[in-house]
């Protein structure tokens, strides 16, 4: 990447066209080609045109706007019940992570069954409602996106560290503050969003990607050391659960086969239920209520300390950068332009909106989720509006005491199973950016190599920085920021500063300037 286009981050690439696209048209018109040669519409790398105007390997190429009616596919409104089945896949696939999030802090933090039952209401609300804004976009909040938000994941863990020290108050007071802190700090990010190329992104999602199948796998097998710890039984739901998901992709088409998630999930319930393998504690927590609400400030009012608050601040710029790499890939997913400086923003916005009232509801930092990018590119449904659905959805669940009920005693090998296919389509997806990262020069391999080694270390090996002082290790343990942080300094070495220097020091120098 010796040129300044080079290193920005592409305005918005289409993706490849590996998996069917619902409404592709062989006639829209395509974006240029990230290695700026234009060629015929449904050709492939070399030049060739397939018949019928497919792509190399058939599939029909990724869709513009409709030429018909103008809209691009992620802009597009759909039947309403088609909108909401799709929106429902979103949900089931994802909704075992806020109740695997709220019963982690209940179970962490000795929370009672009615405040638990308070803090499931208010994260599925609140994940709707970030899904609403990230999905629709108000005014300069959300990137109009097929997005989803959720709780959990490394802001979860430092929200039981800030807890377990400080008390409750502090833990809500912290995300509040931190919120308050992303707004302030974003245009400042935003002037650096030019050093996080396509190979700096790129890395950063794999890295996020192979995190994520951990995290899948997780579910499955359960932590290492504890009791149960790689049951034949739950490892055997989330094999089945991959496998009957594989065959549904395999046979079916059409809608069916965009379903392929959805009804892999369910055929791996069915089959718990058959075993007697169905998990009955959600159920237990939830109570026998129809209707829950969501209570403002559940632990007090927020108490207000920047000095336990601060761990959770120097994660959000990680979760700047990860919004950043989530916004591009989305944008690839969907076949749709962007302008990373103004649409990115947009996504952080929305983040540190949502987590500002999650944080007066006791919830944890609230992020955009990797998973349902995975889902749209499974399944080629790039319709913004169904993940506003499955918002819709969410709220629902979140109020409605039965919905949470019945989504809750889905055992979590058979989610880990279905999130363990997504996860690895994101992977997938930083490879393909990876791929156009111009990698055949050996600075930008060397880049990704150490940025990979580092980013992956502590995925692959977790306690290795145990040794270190906590707040230290926080940040170290989080494989994804090292990743970014890595990937984004020795890119701007290797391919800014260094061909400065070495310009400089070829350059003759004139009378007047020695």
């Amino acid at each position: 990447m010796s040129s300044p286009r080079q290193n920005r981050p592409p305005a918005g690439p289409v993706p490849a066209p590996d998996l069917p696209l619902e409404n592709a048209d062989p006639h829209a018109t395509r974006t240029v080609p990230p290695d700026g040669h234009h060629r015929p519409e449904g050709a492939g790398p070399d030049g060739t045109r397939s018949p019928s105007g497919t792509g190399p390997d058939g599939t029909p190429p990724p869709a513009g706007d409709d030429p018909r009616t103008g809209v691009h596919p992620v802009d597009e409104a759909r039947p309403l019940g088609r909108i909401l089945l799709f929106g429902v896949q979103h949900v089931l696939v994802m909704a075992a992570t806020p109740i695997s999030a709220i019963f982690l802090m209940s179970a962490t933090l000795g929370l009672g069954p009615g405040l638990t039952v308070d803090l499931l209401s208010a994260a599925f609300v609140l994940s709707g409602a970030g899904s609403l804004v990230q999905s629709l976009g108000v005014w300069k909040f959300g990137p109009r996106l097929p997005f989803v938000m959720l709780p959990g994941g490394a802001p979860l863990i430092l929200f039981l560290a800030i807890a377990e020290q400080h008390g409750l108050p502090t833990a809500a007071g912290a995300v509040i503050l931190t919120a308050v802190f992303t707004f302030v700090v974003l245009p400042l990010f935003s002037r650096l969003l030019a050093y996080f190329p396509a190979l700096v992104i790129g890395t950063m999602i794999v890295i996020v990607g192979v995190n994520l199948v951990k995290v899948g796998a997780v579910l499955v097998t359960g932590q290492p050391g504890s009791p149960g710890f790689a049951d034949p039984g739950n490892l055997g739901l989330g094999m089945a659960t991959i496998g009957f998901t594989v065959v549904f992709y395999l046979f079916f088409t059409g809608v069916l086969r965009q379903l392929a998630v959805m009804l892999g999930l369910l055929a791996g319930t069915a089959l718990a239920a058959a075993t007697g393998a169905l998990d009955g504690t959600g159920a237990g927590a939830t109570g026998g209520g129809l209707v829950n609400l969501p209570h403002l400030m559940p632990f007090g009012s927020p108490e207000f300390n920047l000095v336990a608050a601060l761990p959770l601040m120097l994660y959000t710029l990680a979760s700047m950068a990860e919004a950043t790499g989530q916004t591009v890939i989305n944008a690839e997913a969907v076949g749709k332009r962007i302008d990373t400086r103004t649409d990115v923003p947009k996504t952080v916005r929305g983040d540190a909106l949502t987590s500002l009232f999650g944080g007066f509801f006791g919830l944890p930092l609230m992020v955009t989720s990797g998973e349902n990018i995975g889902i749209v590119r499974v399944t080629g449904v790039r319709s913004r509006f169904v993940t506003a659905a499955a918002g819709v959805v969410l709220i629902g669940i979140g109020v409605l005491a039965p919905v949470t009920r019945a989504i809750s005693v889905i055992p979590t090998a058979v989610v880990g199973g279905t999130a363990m296919v997504v996860f690895g389509v994101i992977t997938v997806l930083g490879v393909q950016m990876l791929g156009r990262s111009d990698l055949d020069k050996h600075t930008s391999t060397f880049v990704c190599a150490v940025a990979l080694a580092l980013g992956l270390l502590p995925i692959l090996v977790p306690g290795v920085y145990g040794g270190f002082p906590p707040n230290v290790r926080i940040l170290l343990e989080s494989g994804v920021a090292v990743g970014t942080f890595t990937a984004a300094v020795l890119n701007i070495l290797f391919h800014h500063v260094r061909p400065g220097v070495a310009a400089r020091l070829t350059t003759p120098r004139t009378g007047s300037e020695r």
